[in-house]
């Protein structure tokens, strides 16, 4: 594992430990005491300050890379020419341009790359992509998602976070947090072949967005539209996809009930994630190396979801830069 912050903590990290077959080998970070640290607390074997000797070390068959998305591109690219097996934390790289030259050096390689989308694999979201295909709402129109949440501490002190820098993420929390719903919906509904949006920087509070709007179309037609307000006084969470026939409602963070409505019938599930929100995901990783099954997000699917963001944020009507 390249990278041992926040979202190896509980996400991710103890999830490879607890798939059976999989043993978490080594971990490195830029800090070496950081990576000792995480080694130590979560029983790993090896830590590193040296990616290079991680990549290459003998007995390492994968690598997850769990470091800001600038980086991704750098790694995966060195894991790709080692021939080694790689995850690739969300979002897979900055640019659509970057995603694609990951997915060619792996294709060359034949070699699998899974990228941590990992709400393809929960069950909550298994059971609405379930509701869509059997068609329970009828012909799917229009996937609407309204997102929005305070500035918390961090943002109002201006003081540094990676997730707010724009030569790092351009988007800011656009990049980290809506990823995950805009891949959720290529997942549910098919592939996006058109996007455009505006982007702001109301609040002038760092140098990313905080404020965007996007409306895009999937191939089979059915159109979309979002808003992501970073600097609102609540946080709200709410995408209803509606149909010819009733609708459903759902979030895309929050463990609410998933709400299916149509004629006079309410049916209602709530379905909790699991305590390493990537377990099935990489359960999934798993299962598709033996053969079982084939994983549903891998470095082509999750490049899409790239280039619906980068249309978003680069087809702006009008920025604003405080």
């Amino acid at each position: 594992m390249i990278g041992c912050g926040s979202v190896a903590e509980v996400k991710s990290g103890p999830a490879y430990q607890k798939t059976d077959g999989f043993e978490l080998f080594a971990v490195m970070g830029r800090t070496l005491s950081k990576a000792e640290d995480y080694a130590k607390r979560h029983g790993v074997p090896h830590f590193y300050d040296d990616a290079d000797a991680l990549i290459n070390h003998p007995e390492i068959d994968a690598v997850y890379i769990a470091t800001p998305p600038d980086t991704h591109e750098y790694y995966a690219l060195k894991v790709a020419e080692a021939g080694k097996v790689c995850c690739i934390e969300k979002p897979m790289a900055p640019s659509y341009e970057a995603c694609e030259r990951i997915n060619a050096a792996f294709s060359d390689k034949d070699v699998p790359l899974f990228v941590a989308y990992y709400r393809r694999s929960l069950p909550r979201f298994l059971k609405v992509k379930e509701w869509i295909d059997q068609e329970k709402i009828g012909g799917i129109r229009h996937i609407h998602w309204q997102f929005s949440k305070p500035a918390n501490e961090l943002d109002l002190s201006k003081a540094y976070n990676w997730r707010t820098d724009a030569t790092i993420a351009p988007g800011g929390y656009f990049d980290d947090l809506a990823s995950h719903g805009l891949d959720l919906f290529i997942f549910l509904l098919g592939d996006i072949n058109r996007a455009e949006g505006t982007a702001e920087n109301k609040l002038g509070l760092y140098s990313a967005k905080d404020f965007v709007t996007g409306k895009w179309s999937h191939e089979s037609g059915i159109t979309g539209y979002g808003t992501w307000n970073f600097g609102a006084d609540k946080r709200e969470d709410i995408v209803k996809v509606y149909g010819n026939k009733g609708n459903i409602t759902f979030s895309v963070f929050g463990e609410y009930p998933i709400v299916l409505e149509r004629d006079d019938e309410r049916e209602s599930l709530t379905i909790a994630h699991p305590k390493h929100i990537q377990l099935h995901h990489v359960q999934n990783i798993k299962s598709h190396l033996v053969g079982d099954v084939l994983h549903p997000s891998t470095g082509k699917t999750a490049a899409n979801a790239s280039w619906v963001m980068e249309q978003i944020l680069q087809n702006n009507i009008k920025v604003i830069n405080n």
